[in-house]
């Protein structure tokens, strides 16, 4: 018998994307969000910034709650350290919560407790690897991941 008030599932309605047409997408949900974006990546380069960091910027003025959380630059050597301790003098400059997580390798992103990706692709670096990520629209989703983290004390509900 079927059950025709049964919920789709989220992952089967989720969809994936490449290095190259992740950011569009990525950005027009940035542009649409109204009241948090979480971001985690481990490595922050100058570049990536300079494209995403304008969009950030209007989020911001629309009352949005941007987090980032990244790998300490002390873990980095070299021109990684460099671009990772200006990238988070940036954001922090913007007025977004940085946190700092040793060891960190996660790659994912919420924006209004709805929108989760998840993959392998660095959201503040990607530059010429190639990568996956899944966008997937589900409350509970979202909700497992921030418990999972344990971002939920930096996040706004």
């Amino acid at each position: 018998m079927f059950n025709l008030t049964r919920k789709p599932c989220p992952i089967l309605a989720s969809r994936l994307f490449s290095e190259k047409s992740f950011y569009p997408t990525f950005v027009t949900d940035m542009r649409e969000a109204s009241t948090s974006i979480v971001i985690e990546s481990p490595f922050i380069s100058q570049r990536r910034l300079d494209r995403l960091c304008p969009v950030l910027d209007k989020a911001l003025r629309r009352g949005v709650r941007i987090v980032v959380n990244t790998r300490s630059p002390a873990e980095h050597d070299g021109l990684l350290r460099m671009q990772s301790e200006e990238g988070v003098n940036t954001l922090q400059n913007m007025g977004i919560l940085v946190l700092l997580t040793g060891g960190h390798h996660r790659k994912l992103a919420i924006i209004d407790d709805k929108i989760l990706y998840e993959g392998s692709l660095n959201i503040l670096s990607q530059n010429d690897s190639c990568e996956v990520m899944r966008r997937i629209e589900s409350v509970d989703l979202a909700r497992q991941m921030i418990e999972f983290t344990g971002l939920e004390r930096w996040y706004t509900k």
